[in-house]
């Protein structure tokens, strides 16, 4: 019998890698999420799109 050597890789992530990616990624939503829904943020938004959608020539 062949001595077969086994090659280990570490293509991809684990599961643990890929729930602490998940909640990076869910904690950074909502930070954004807080950040534009606050009062001067939003406000800033909206007067931008008001300011776009108004034609003035």
């Amino acid at each position: 019998m062949r001595n077969q050597k086994r090659v280990l890789s570490d293509a991809g992530m684990s599961t643990v890698e890929y729930s602490i990616g998940l909640l990076v990624a869910a904690a950074l939503a909502m930070l954004l999420y807080s950040v534009v829904t606050g009062g001067e943020v939003a406000a800033g938004l909206l007067g931008l799109v008001r300011r776009a959608l108004s034609f003035e020539p």
